[in-house]
């Protein structure tokens, strides 16, 4: 439908035909002649394309049309002519303001009576006189032209032939050349006209000419691209609305080719009529011819639906039916499910069946042979006990060169290596044990000749029985590889202790423990060792003097350990700062300096500014203001261990506020609360190891300040006994779960196996974790260790842990280190069931587990054969057989702790002497059945040896043989325990080698 409403065009078209009949005869038949027969349109296509009727306009120009577009549309087109006759009355014969063009049907037919009337957007609100010329002035007889047709353009004002002032239309330009047409585009020829009547039209000058004159030039000097259509017009006098619309121009000159022309608006109207006949007819057709044939059309409707019925009958029963048939087959398809399920369900049962009867049959196998080989091994070593006992022992006096005759003859040439091979292999020896290779025969002594092997020469593990002279022709023969010298708790003469200065090109020197060392002495060597980057000077009795010395001969000092070294005072730190000064110190150790005040820490401030790692242990007078003094000036420290401060409080972290810490390691410190965590979550993000032991005020909101920080590796709360399982949970949701390394949770009596739980889930990166003493923990909690896969080493003592527990940790398979010291729950059978599955262990602790036997070494021969450290400490069935299986099997055990094992004699340690040849630490505390002639003969082959053959004390809750002992008998004397404890270590009759 075309966009015109019907009222309104009915009224145009009776508006149309009174001013037809109110036209002169001669007008009349002149129109009828010059535009040939009018084009019938309908009735809705006599509207303008704004819906509203063309009217002439009212007095007042562009104000009277606006007023005129709001009023109703049939009241304003059925206006009576009288009106419209006394309108024409009051404007007169010029032309109105609001009258329109009439456009005719052939641009060269125009009326007789003259010139058509200027639109009323030309002419504005004043009234022009008529035009003169062309056929006289106004409409002749009066007559207003017939209204514009819908869908007629606005160019059509121009008219056909000549225009209102005479020149010919401008309708033309439609069918002109296309230069034309491009020429007046292109100079702004509808612009400039534009302008020049919006100038006409507002100023109204006195001389037209002369003000178009002067407009033309001002356009010209201000050039076509800056003309807009107000430059003509006074400022004062510029309109807010523009008086023409911005086509008026383009469509005058005729160069807007969109706008519709009557030929299309004819070809629309017929499109449209022909578009309702069709509309009308079809449904005319549709009414009309089914009430003909309507007996015809009854039949076929029947026969349709009885075909319908029969279809739906049909439909349903096939339904039916292929409902039934796919039940049948969903049955038919779930019973050979079923089958293919107990089918496949049967061959699953005996295949593992079978796999586990192979697996029972291999490891029965594996277990018979291993016993087998743990027997064959057992009787070949004790035939070699045997052969050996045959032999005459050779005492401990003899030289070292009768000494190496003890290892037999070489089973192979190591001479054959490359030199690099001999050197990497003898560089793991000690000195007795380099000078013992060098006396085996002549190849071997010049291997031992290596320069690479004397760069590094520690004196503190032959202490007992090298002698100065040795010391000296060591040093005078190797003075120039020397690079390491070690002489700690050597007791040396002091001409000896000069002969160091001859190794000029020393880096490394280690004097700690040596009651011996003077001022004197180390005058002797700073003269010499002007190289020195390491220097360990504690517990001796050096003084001012020394630390005068210092800075003059050791200017490249990186690494001072000053502990215990309580003979100089903050006077001799002031000395650090003379000359060139120990600016190059990064390390330095105060440790038990008590004599050490606030000055002298601002003397070490101003002497070494770029300390980095800081250690002050067992020193009560430490406060908070030494520390500040400390840090004023040294701001690159990164590791602090106050061990042993108790007046350290929080104000310390906010004075090393301004440094960068990556490690803390505090100890017994009431002081310090959770707000220092907030002070290391805030300063430091990028601390990696914390170290707070037994600090009794730090509870779980120190733990959730510790929870953001991503570079936490290590941290060890023991004995905080305030953390619980809350504080645990928030600090790991937090990004540390994934970085820690090392827990520490001892004595953190609060903590259940939601801990654990919570660990297993968040710790996939633990490497060690300690839950000693953690009374809450059970083997519910324990299980969930097993998930954490990257633990090697737990601590589990103290705990509620069965054998149940220990049977779910056999599972892990990567466990090298687990310590179960007074673990009371466990048996033989879990500990045998935990060696089973954990053939890689290094380390066991099962000390002070009474209910333990022979058993737990037996399975640790059997299956932990590359066991490094066992304490059995507190044990009291341990006997000989068990200890003689270690050590025909444990070939690599280091450390062994059988204190307290009342039925071992002197039998085990020529066991252990034969079987254990890498046994360096041996603690035989309380064994009584072992004589001092078999300790002191076991002294020559450990390093390290602690005896004692009084019986245990009372609180290892038995007696002298092994039988336990009663409350009644252990509590009377609970309060004498430490000195019974205390006399025992200090005994006569205890002797520590």
């Amino acid at each position: 439908m075309l966009p015109w409403g019907r009222g309104a065009a009915l009224g145009l078209a009776r508006e149309a035909g009174s001013r037809g009949s109110r036209l002169s005869p001669s007008a009349g038949a002149g129109r009828t002649q010059e535009m040939g027969p009018e084009p019938r349109l309908p009735e809705t296509a006599l509207l303008t394309r704004r819906d509203r009727p063309l009217r002439p306009e009212r007095p007042g120009g562009a104000a009277g049309a606006e007023r005129g577009r709001g009023r109703s549309e049939g009241a304003e087109l059925g206006r009576s002519s009288a009106r419209r006759r006394r309108d024409r009355a009051h404007r007169g014969d010029s032309l109105g303001d609001a009258v329109p063009v009439q456009r005719w049907a052939s641009p060269r037919s125009r009326p007789g009576s003259g010139p058509p009337p200027r639109p009323a957007a030309l002419l504005g609100s004043r009234r022009l006189p008529a035009a003169r010329g062309g056929g006289g002035g106004g409409l002749r007889g009066r007559a207003r032209p017939a209204p514009r047709l819908p869908g007629q353009r606005r160019d059509a004002l121009a008219g056909a032939g000549r225009g209102v002032w005479g020149a010919p239309v401008m309708a033309s330009l439609r069918t002109a050349d296309s230069r034309l047409r491009s020429y007046f585009k292109e100079n702004y020829i509808p612009q400039v006209c534009e302008a020049l009547l919006c100038g006409l039209l507002i100023t109204c000058p006195e001389d037209p000419l002369k003000y178009l004159q002067k407009m033309i030039i001002t356009i010209m000097e201000s050039g076509l691209e800056s003309l807009l259509w107000d430059m003509c017009i006074d400022p004062s006098m510029k309109p807010k609305i523009r008086r023409l619309s911005e086509t008026y121009m383009e469509q005058l000159f005729g160069l807007d080719d969109q706008l519709m022309t009557p030929e299309l608006m004819i070809k629309a109207c017929t499109f449209y009529t022909g578009h309702l006949v069709k509309t009308h007819f079809c449904i005319w057709r549709d009414i009309a011819i089914p009430l003909i044939n309507e007996e015809n059309i009854l039949a076929e409707k029947m026969e349709k639906a009885i075909e319908y019925d029969n279809f739906r009958l049909q439909k349903y029963v096939f339904r039916l039916w292929h409902s039934y048939a796919a039940g049948q087959k969903k049955l038919l398809t779930e019973a050979l499910l079923r089958i293919r399920k107990m089918c496949h369900h049967y061959k699953l049962i005996i295949t593992l069946t079978k796999w586990r009867d192979k697996a029972r049959y291999e490891y029965k196998k594996r277990e018979d042979e291993l016993m087998l080989k743990h027997e064959l091994q057992l009787r070949k070593w004790r035939s070699k006990v045997k052969v050996a006992a045959k032999e005459e022992p050779i005492p401990p006096e003899h030289s070292l060169s009768k000494a190496s005759l003890l290892g037999g003859i070489p089973e192979c040439d190591i001479s054959l290596l490359p030199e690099r091979a001999v050197s990497q292999i003898f560089y793991y020896l000690t000195l007795r044990e380099l000078v013992i290779c060098g006396q085996v025969c002549h190849s071997w002594m010049l291997m031992t000749q290596a320069s690479s092997l004397w760069n590094s020469i520690d004196f503190s593990k032959v202490k007992n029985i090298i002698t100065d002279k040795y010391i000296v022709s060591t040093l005078q023969r190797w003075r120039l590889n020397v690079l390491r010298l070690n002489f700690r708790g050597c007791l040396l003469r002091s001409k000896t202790l000069r002969s160091v200065s001859l190794c000029r090109n020393l880096q490394e020197l280690n004097v700690s423990d040596c009651p011996t060392l003077t001022d004197e002495s180390m005058r002797y060597i700073s003269e010499g060792c002007a190289g020195v980057l390491y220097l360990n000077l504690s517990n001796t009795t050096i003084t001012n003097r020394t630390m005068r010395l210092l800075p003059r001969y050791f200017p490249n000092l990186q690494n001072l350990s000053l502990a215990y070294c309580r003979k100089f005072t903050d006077k001799g730190l002031r000395y650090l700062n003379l000359g060139n000064g120990c600016h190059k110190l990064i390390y330095l150790d105060l440790s038990g300096c008590t004599q050490i005040s606030v000055q002298g820490f601002r003397n070490i401030a101003n002497s070494c500014t770029g300390i980095m790692h800081l250690t002050i242990n067992d020193m009560p007078t430490l406060t908070d203001n030494c520390v500040k003094a400390l840090a004023e000036k040294c701001t690159r420290i990164t590791s602090i261990v106050f061990i042993g401060a108790p007046h350290i409080s929080d104000c310390a972290f906010k004075a090393l506020s301004t440094c960068n810490l990556r490690k803390i390691r505090f100890e017994g410190n009431k002081r310090i609360t959770d707000a220092c965590f907030k002070y290391i979550h805030k300063n430091y993000p990028n601390i990696n190891h914390i170290y707070m032991v037994d600090c009794k005020r730090i509870t779980d909101g120190s733990l959730m300040s510790l929870s953001p920080l991503k570079q936490l590796t290590v941290l060890n709360l023991a004995n905080c006994i305030r953390i619980g399982d809350v504080g645990l949970k928030q600090f790991l949701d937090g990004p540390v779960s994934t970085r820690i390394r090392e827990l520490n949770l001892s004595n953190c009596i609060h903590l259940s196996d939601a801990s654990i739980v919570k660990l297993s889930e968040r710790c996939s990166n633990l490497n060690y974790l300690s839950l000693r003493n953690c009374e809450y923990l059970t083997d519910l909690g324990i299980e969930h260790i097993v998930y954490i896969f990257s633990l090697v080493s737990v601590d589990l003592s103290g705990t509620n842990i069965s054998n149940e527990g220990l049977m779910s940790l056999s599972r892990h398979k990567k466990l090298k280190e687990l310590s179960l010291s007074e673990c009371y729950k466990i048996t033989d059978v879990g500990i045998q069931a935990f060696c089973k599955g954990s053939l890689i262990l290094e380390h066991l602790d099962v000390s002070y587990c009474p209910q333990l036997s022979d058993e737990i070494i037996k399975a640790l021969a059997i299956y932990c054969i590359y066991l490094t450290s066992l304490s059995i400490a507190g044990c009291p069935k341990i006997t000989d057989s068990a200890m003689e299986m270690l050590s025909a099997k444990c070939h690599y055990l280091h450390i062994l702790d059988i204190s307290g094992c009342v039925l071992l004699t002197d039998q085990m340690l020529e066991d252990l002497q034969m079987g254990c040849k890498q046994l360096r630490i041996l603690k035989m505390q309380y064994c009584r059945l072992i004589s001092k002639e078999a300790a002191r003969r076991m002294s020559s082959m450990v390093q390290q040896q602690e005896y004692n053959p009084n019986d245990p004390p009372l609180w290892f809750g038995y007696d002298y043989e092994g039988k336990p002992l009663t409350k009644q008998e252990i509590t009377p004397l609970k309060e004498d325990e430490e000195i019974t404890v205390t006399d025992s270590i200090y005994s006569g009759e205890e002797e520590v080698v």
